[in-house]
């Protein structure tokens, strides 16, 4: 008998695998959940209607081509739905670019405190990751372009940034498409794009729509609260999406996610209401954050659906972590991703919202 087993790539056991967002206290208690960026309206009634009138079709598979979900995204989007690609979570779609144009001697740049799925899509399939420093949280191009090398392949941008709420503008978007030489993948990761202003465009769908080396992806996720159903798509240069097609895992959206995906795009008015709602308390929350900073608690300026609150005074962001889940709340502290400074906080309903900003005061008061 052998000795021997198989032995997993190198690569792959260099992946620090992604840690999801807790909804359980320490000690079980169930809490206020603030630490996976849901949306605390719900979803669409219309999108929640379709999904429970796919309940009849459970024995069959889904068009593996989600046909009809590409073509109501191009209509809302005006887009060709030739160009646009379906994945489980724009965490797939993510996957598929590094899959389809990155692999071992390549290098996948993307900035520090990004996206924890960059590191592991580029790690997955072989590829060397490179941290691009970041300027007070916030994505720095020139740090970006410095980086650069020949042997690199992809850049990954989300904008709004996860997990910090930075904002590029779109002039810095351009600068940086404008330097990545043309067989260098720029993936502009818009999870968070729904909750900007309507003036605050930062052009990548117009790039994508231009440029042959630029790729979008967009999820169901957040805004229009499908969450449970992993529902994302990208657009990009019809080469590139054919490219990622090749690798994508078939009947990868079941039918109940794309009717209601369907549905949630086209009620505008519970989008409207979701980003009005989270605009006000985003603002209300970073407002009762700057009245601590005497306490040294920072709101760094986000455009996202959450807020990240820096510890630079006695009182860290572990304590308060710890604080929170006693007081019944859940945020997400992310030391794995060197951001032990700090904690992420979902903007939640007013209730939630002014309910954990009362627990950090009396933490920051010491009570």
């Amino acid at each position: 008998m052998t000795t021997t087993a198989p032995a997993p790539k190198p690569w792959i056991m260099a992946i620090a695998p992604y840690i999801p967002g807790r909804s359980a206290t320490d000690d079980g208690r169930k809490a206020v959940k603030l630490s996976s960026n849901e949306n605390p309206l719900g979803t669409s009634p219309a999108a929640r209607a379709a999904y429970a009138g796919a309940a009849d079709t459970l024995e069959r598979y889904p068009d593996a081509g989600a046909t009809d979900l590409r073509e109501a995204i191009a209509t809302r989007f005006d887009l060709d739905p030739a160009r646009v690609i379906q994945g489980n979570g724009s965490d797939e779609v993510l996957h598929l670019a590094a899959g389809a144009f990155a692999g071992p001697g390549d290098e996948v740049i993307f900035v520090r405190y990004g996206f924890a799925v960059y590191e592991i899509a580029a790690r997955r399939v072989g590829a060397t990751p490179v941290i691009a420093p970041d300027r007070d949280y916030a994505t720095d191009v020139d740090a970006i372009l410095a980086a650069v090398t020949e042997r690199t392949r992809i850049v990954f941008v989300a904008n709004p940034n996860n997990p910090t709420g930075t904002y590029a503008p779109a002039a810095e978007i351009a600068r940086l498409h404008a330097g990545l030489r043309g067989d260098i993948l720029l993936v502009l990761d818009h999870a968070y794009a729904e909750y900007l202003a309507d003036a605050d465009d930062d052009g990548g769908m117009e790039l994508a729509q231009t440029a042959p080396n630029v790729l979008v992806t967009r999820t169901f996720s957040k805004i229009h609260g499908l969450a449970s159903e992993r529902i994302g798509w990208g657009y990009a240069h019809a080469d590139i999406v054919q490219a990622m097609h090749r690798i994508r895992l078939p009947f990868n959206v079941t039918i109940g996610g794309q009717r209601a995906a369907m549905a949630a795009l086209a009620d505008r008015d519970f989008v409207a209401h979701t980003r009005d709602h989270n605009a006000r308390w985003r603002a209300w929350f970073a407002d009762e954050i700057g009245k601590l900073g005497n306490a040294g608690l920072r709101a760094i300026p986000s455009e996202a659906n959450f807020v990240l609150v820096v510890f630079e005074g006695a009182l860290t962001a572990e304590t308060a972590y710890k604080g929170l889940m006693d007081a019944g709340y859940i945020v997400r502290w992310l030391p794995g991703q060197g951001l032990a400074q700090g904690l992420r906080i979902t903007i939640g309903t007013e209730e939630e919202t002014r309910g954990v900003m009362a627990a950090l005061r009396d933490l920051a008061a010491g009570n």
